[in-house]
């Protein structure tokens, strides 16, 4: 696991221990907590947080909260009620935080307008109304470059329009055309194959729940539509 951010350390005058180097305590709380949350719970860290005592669980992708005995869970956000910063917001943001250059880009469509010298990847399905919502953003946003994974997760049907688009002369116009207009993809020929299953397998190791989600050169992440004053800001942000 991650050393905290730095500047979440200062705001909390504490920093977490790293989980290269586990303490008996955290291994203790570890061998307590696991046979509680059954077998399917894959536990990734328990970290000593400075939140009253509370130990942090990274498990399954996600973050719970419990006590030095492992008697209680805590299913929730730590806020600092002074700043109102989110600590476990921040935790998750690190966790799951993507290195942008090791993306497989050939399993997505590549979509250049203007310079293109910004980038995200998306992932979206083409049966995903907020994805489609996302795609007429993208369409008022000038000098990006978009990778679209086409993540089939809302229907079996998402499979075959996705492999149709996949199999198109010209991917992106099939893939506009659908998403913006509701003009379907001519049937893609049988012997054409689209990287579905490889997609499907990518976004799950990602812990991609939901679509869109938006992949930023710097790691992070938004899930959901966002408009495009919020699109523009975060990538300006991004040095």
């Amino acid at each position: 696991m991650k050393m905290i951010k730095a500047a979440v350390a200062v705001l909390l005058g504490l920093t977490f221990a790293s989980a290269f180097a586990e303490t008996a305590q955290e291994a203790a709380v570890r061998k307590a907590i696991e046979p509680r949350l059954g077998e399917e719970a894959k536990i990734a860290s328990v970290t000593k947080t400075p939140y009253s005592g509370l130990f942090e669980v990274q498990v399954n992708g996600d973050i719970i909260y419990t006590d030095a005995k492992a008697q209680y869970l805590f299913v929730g956000r730590i806020v600092d009620t002074k700043t109102y910063q989110d600590y476990t917001k921040a935790r998750l943001d690190e966790i799951n935080k993507v290195a942008f250059s090791d993306l497989p880009l050939e399993l997505a469509m590549k979509q250049v307008k203007g310079n293109g010298k910004r980038a995200i990847a998306v992932f979206e399905d083409p049966n995903c109304g907020y994805c489609k919502q996302f795609r007429k953003t993208l369409e008022g946003i000038n000098n990006i470059t978009v990778y679209t994974f086409m993540y089939n997760i809302l229907s079996p049907d998402s499979i075959t329009r996705s492999r149709n688009i996949w199999c198109s002369v010209d991917k992106n116009k099939a893939w506009d055309d659908w998403m913006l207009n509701g003009k379907n993809p001519a049937p893609a020929p049988e012997n054409c194959v689209a990287p579905h299953e490889k997609v499907l397998a990518l976004g799950r190791s990602m812990k991609v729940t939901g679509t869109p989600t938006i992949i930023f050169t710097d790691g992070s992440r938004i899930p959901g539509a966002i408009d495009a004053k919020t699109l523009e800001a975060k990538l300006s942000s991004i040095k």
